[in-house]
């Protein structure tokens, strides 16, 4: 039987590999954190012209898009350029977005200062957090700021907007790394 949802939203998390994507998406989704797992087939694509097809089918009709850095690789950071210039080429105008430095739990090995990212989420204008999802540091906390986001943009649209929708939390998660 499919489940049945007040709200469903299509959001993308996008980034180089190696960065959590899919280790933010298992924390959030099911408070989980495997250390080894093997990289996600088929979802980095960027920059393979074969793919092209493929990518611009993720963007089409997401919601919300989040930006994923690993905070110990500079170069994931530098990357997170092209994949902004990968959202407007692909993705719909308008779309919330976000921009995630992750694995702050690994201070001793930080590549990239927090203020570096706060900078450069500030001049596209979107949230940013630095985030963990090993040790399960405001992941909950970005993906909610997300939802809340596209809720609000939701509302603003022309039309009737429903009912009224609040989006709680059931339990607090250290925020050591917020930034907003």
């Amino acid at each position: 039987m499919a489940k049945k949802y007040d709200l469903l939203f299509k959001l993308l998390l996008i980034g180089d590999s190696g960065v959590g994507k899919t280790c933010l998406i298992i924390r959030f989704a099911e408070d989980n954190f495997n250390s080894t797992y093997i990289s996600t087939i088929g979802k980095d694509t960027a920059g393979q012209e074969r793919f092209k097809t493929i990518t611009t089918a993720y963007y089409r009709g997401a919601m919300g898009i989040i930006l994923v850095y690993d905070i110990t690789d500079e170069k994931s950071y530098e990357n997170i350029q092209n994949w902004m210039k990968s959202i407007k080429e692909n993705a719909s105008a308008g779309v919330s977005r976000m921009l995630l430095g992750n694995k702050c739990d690994i201070e001793s090995k930080r590549k990239v200062a927090k203020e570096i990212g706060e900078k450069l989420a500030k001049e596209h204008g979107i949230r940013f957090f630095e985030t963990s999802a090993k040790s399960s540091i405001n992941v909950e906390e970005s993906f909610a700021a997300l939802a809340r986001d596209i809720l609000l943009k939701s509302n603003k649209k022309p039309g009737p907007s429903g009912r009224e929708v609040k989006l709680t939390s059931t339990e607090k998660k250290s925020s050591k790394c917020l930034l907003l």
